[in-house]
């Protein structure tokens, strides 16, 4: 019997310990700062061609660092290169005809302008002839009205002049017609020429828009890097043909690495952007780095579809974002990291 109470008592001793420890440790973790884990992201750029074509040269390989411009891969540029060089006579061609419907056009004003001239010297003339007519007619009715006074041959030769007139009144007037007439055809001349100047324009145009298409294709069988990073994946070999849109390489960038983590909905009131971080990674479990929280989500994820009791709000979680410095660069995408904010608690 006395070994039973020793045992029981034992028994209680124990469990009363491991209870104790627990509330400790529940206790602890309770008062710890808020944090959750998470991996490390980086930037990954995919480099694709608007054009398909064959692999020509790999520049680089994977794991290489490489700096904004570097050529990473060039591929086989012959058709495109080709049509540049058709858009450019195209284009060369149609600002010649162009100049020459520019020309034309000046050369139908100019014409417009002198035919305007010549009608209106046309239409003066005959009406100085006309006025130089009536004057002559009126001196031959003042002469024959006074045939005492004047010879015979004087009166011939007055109708004469007066006649001669006329015939050269009448001749201008044709004149003056035949000037309005040019003048008309003339201006329609401008027209078409301006008609035909405004095509030319358009396609100039046309053809500088397909030149710069053509340049834009052309550009597009060299990849350069857009950014300092370090390259990730080289999918294709040189000789293989790809297609339009492909991935012919991938970089990844990690001046700037992130880490993703949630808060609970109890915890997430507690941090906001700009807050201190504290990130220790699997790879270096000695090592801590510092961070800075950049965004706190304003959607929760995993929500329950009806959230009625206290244990539905404790399941709603906020994802958290935390840019990571690493002068180092000792991180890598993928790698596993705990993330605490010092000075909050659960």
């Amino acid at each position: 019997m006395r070994r039973v109470v020793i045992a029981l008592a034992g028994f209680t001793i124990l469990l009363a310990t491991l209870i104790s420890l627990k509330v400790w440790l529940q206790a602890r973790a309770l008062a710890a700062p808020s944090g959750g884990s998470g991996q490390i992201e980086a930037v990954v750029v995919d480099l694709s061609s608007r054009v398909g074509a064959r692999v020509v040269e790999v520049k680089v390989r994977e794991g290489q660092a490489v700096k904004a411009g570097d050529l990473l891969l060039r591929l086989d540029c012959a058709d495109p290169e080709a049509m540049l060089a058709e858009a450019e006579a195209r284009l060369a061609s149609a600002r010649a005809q162009a100049a020459a419907a520019e020309a034309q056009g000046k050369s139908a004003a100019r014409s417009t302008l002198a035919a305007r001239a010549g009608n209106e010297a046309a239409g003066a003339q005959a009406a100085s002839l006309a006025a130089q007519r009536d004057a002559a007619e009126r001196q031959a009715r003042r002469i024959a009205s006074t045939p005492d006074s004047v010879t015979e041959a004087a009166v011939d030769q007055t109708q004469a002049a007066a006649e001669g007139l006329q015939h050269q009144a009448e001749a201008a007037r044709a004149m003056a017609v035949a000037s309005a007439a040019q003048a008309g055809a003339a201006e329609a001349g401008v027209g078409a020429a301006e008609a035909q100047a405004r095509a030319a324009a358009a396609q100039v145009k046309a053809a500088a828009a397909a030149v710069a298409r053509s340049r834009l294709l052309a550009g597009e069988c060299q990849l350069k890097a857009p950014r300092d990073a370090e390259v990730g994946k080289l999918p294709h070999e040189a000789g293989e043909l790809v297609s339009p849109g492909a991935v012919l390489v991938r970089l990844v960038d990690l001046s700037e690495p992130k880490a993703t983590f949630y808060l609970p909905n109890a915890e997430v009131g507690a941090v906001r952007p700009g807050a201190a971080a504290v990130v220790v990674a699997d790879a270096w479990p000695g090592k801590t780095f510092a961070g800075t929280v950049r965004t706190v989500s304003l959607e929760a994820e995993f929500t329950p579809r009806n959230i009625q009791t206290r244990t539905d709000r404790d399941r709603l979680v906020y994802p958290v974002e935390v840019t990571v410095r690493d002068p180092e660069h000792e991180l890598r995408a993928g790698m596993p990291v705990q993330v605490t904010i010092p000075g909050t608690g659960r």
